[in-house]
């Protein structure tokens, strides 16, 4: 198992980082709240990961802190909860946030992120209500969002990062069409278009 990464940042295009640890580089997934923090490109960048071995495929998922990693394995081990999904909802709603709904039972705040019908609303509750109160860090400072412009193309950036995240194609336009300001990068982009589907 590989728990923990630290290398060199060499991309970070959402939802993917793609670390080189001595000359090997190591793509891992990440959560769109990841993207919402400053990422330094060429500096050194420590992620606490979970890898999911596939008959196709080995994945890598990595998260900033070890709460949210474990936040992410709490959900995968929730009856139609896969790693995907999983990945969908940490991106849809701060770890925090998440744990707070989970403990007062509030599905409708759940069912707004995607990824998260009313049946899996209620799954999540009934599974984890006791099982993240567990858990260290819920009440932890996570990363601030900034909004800061850089690359050339932060739209087409924003709008593949919603498609990997399960949005069709036209909806994710849309939903970054609303959002797009002068200035914005791709993290920034994805983040309002986030709250502005969820209508927060």
């Amino acid at each position: 198992m590989i728990a923990r990464i630290r290398g060199v940042l060499v991309e970070a295009q959402p939802p993917w980082l793609l670390i080189d640890v001595n000359g090997v580089g190591y793509q891992v997934e990440a959560t769109m709240p990841t993207f919402y923090g400053e990422l330094n490109i060429g500096q050194e960048i420590i992620v606490h990961t979970h890898l999911v071995v596939r008959e196709d495929a080995q994945l890598l998922y990595g998260f900033l802190d070890k709460f949210e990693r474990a936040l992410f394995q709490e959900l995968i081990r929730v009856s139609g909860v896969g790693p995907k999904t999983a990945m969908s909802i940490l991106s849809g709603i701060e770890a925090a946030r998440l744990v707070r709904c989970l403990e007062e039972g509030d599905t409708t705040a759940l069912v707004k992120v995607p990824g998260i019908g009313k049946k899996t609303a209620e799954r999540l509750i009934i599974e984890l209500k006791d099982r993240v109160k567990k858990l260290s860090g819920a009440d932890a400072h996570l990363p601030s969002l900034t909004e800061e412009p850089t690359g050339p193309q932060p739209v087409q950036d924003a709008i593949a990062g919603l498609e990997a995240l399960g949005y069709k194609p036209k909806a994710a336009e849309q939903a970054i069409a609303k959002v797009k300001e002068e200035g914005l990068d791709s993290a920034a982009l994805i983040r309002k278009a986030l709250q502005q589907l969820a209508g927060r």
